[in-house]
């Protein structure tokens, strides 16, 4: 297992860790549903330095990022960002990720400069899967073991950070960043973005600068380090995809209900186009559903997803008992007769049958 630069710092925390992604990070410090809540009505910091950052930078960056990503890059100004996926040739998913159309003043005439952020558990794959594609006038740079990332989140978040900076957060919208001091500590890229549903930032840092910043924080009243559960709770009562679990090289975004961030017909097209417009086309294809189920079990991954006469149409994706609505939730994909909201569903739990429900998500 990999370790991040505030490994130590955890574990004197009183850290519970465990491998994630190829990490040694940390799961709790104090109970998963103490730290949740503690995101949803204060401010918490996590430690997510496991995820990848590469560089994507020449005269035809755009050129690449178009080709292997969903989304429209085009439409970024200097500081903005969005979310996006690494597409297959098969018009399926290799990763979701972000896309920060950096600053240009580190770049030559002509040239422009994207920072993509893809799960620490895919980083090797992607960028293999991007190289292979590089056939343009542009330079890949992956600087994912030099760079560490902490995300703010919470409704306080805001207020805490500003203290540290004299940047104006206010000026800062949803999906933009900016570049500057913080804490004393120069070219912090700070970004109004997030997995919680909650608000909040995330910095990038050197890494021999992210152990002052951690510190800072944690030691300042009203913040709390967060573990990774906390992360997938928070995420799931949103309705965010994880990959691993409602993303992987077999799903198209159609699917998985990410339409709204794959654009074709934009230049150059992303990988397999064609094949995700037949798929979008094919109403028989799977959809990802949110629910609620009855009781107090938990939904687990690989859970099967059954109609009311207990044949399975499906399967579950990601579940846990939301420490806000104090009931079961879950996502998963079932067919198209089955995905509309209120339909009534059941959920297999090793030999029992819970009823459940189709809701639209977030759940909140």
């Amino acid at each position: 297992m990999i370790k991040t630069t505030l490994y130590d710092a955890h574990v004197e925390l009183g850290a519970k860790m465990v491998p994630f992604g190829g990490y040694e990070m940390p799961l709790s410090y104090r109970p998963i549903t103490e730290e949740h809540q503690t995101v949803r009505e204060n401010v918490g910091v996590f430690d997510v330095s496991h995820m990848g950052q590469f560089i994507v930078k020449g005269k035809e960056a755009l050129n690449l990022v178009q080709t292997v990503s969903s989304n429209d890059a085009s439409v970024l100004e200097p500081g903005a960002a969005q979310y996006s996926c690494l597409m297959t040739e098969q018009g399926t998913i290799v990763d979701d990720l972000i896309v920060y159309r950096l600053f240009d003043d580190k770049c030559a005439d002509g040239e422009m400069a994207f920072m993509l952020v893809v799960n620490a558990s895919n980083v090797d794959k992607d960028l293999k899967h991007i190289e292979a594609y590089n056939t343009f006038d542009t330079k890949i740079f992956n600087i994912s073991e030099r760079t560490s990332l902490l995300a703010i989140q919470g409704p306080n978040a805001k207020k805490h950070l500003q203290k540290h900076t004299e940047i104006n957060l206010e000026e800062i919208p949803f999906y933009h960043f900016t570049k500057g001091l913080f804490a004393s500590i120069p070219n912090v890229l700070i970004s109004n973005t997030g997995y919680t549903g909650s608000g909040g930032f995330e910095i990038y840092i050197e890494n021999k600068h992210v152990a002052a910043i951690w510190e800072l924080l944690v030691s300042s009243e009203g913040i709390s380090p967060i573990g990774l559960g906390a992360r997938d709770t928070l995420r799931l009562e949103m309705g965010y995809c994880l990959y691993g679990n409602e993303l992987n090289e077999n799903i198209s975004p159609c699917e998985a209900g990410l339409n709204w961030i794959t654009k074709p017909g934009k230049t150059p097209s992303f990988l397999g186009e064609d094949l995700y417009l037949a798929k979008k086309a094919d109403k028989k294809r799977s959809y990802l559903i949110a629910f609620i189920l009855e009781g107090r079990r938990i939904p687990r991954n690989g859970y099967p997803i059954l109609n009311e006469e207990d044949i399975q149409i499906g399967t579950v994706t990601s579940g846990a008992s939301s420490p806000s609505l104090q009931i079961p939730i879950g996502m998963g994909y079932v067919d198209n007769d089955h995905r509309k909201v209120g339909t009534k569903i059941k959920i297999q739990i090793n030999s029992k049958i819970f009823q459940a429900e189709v809701t639209k998500p977030p759940f909140l």
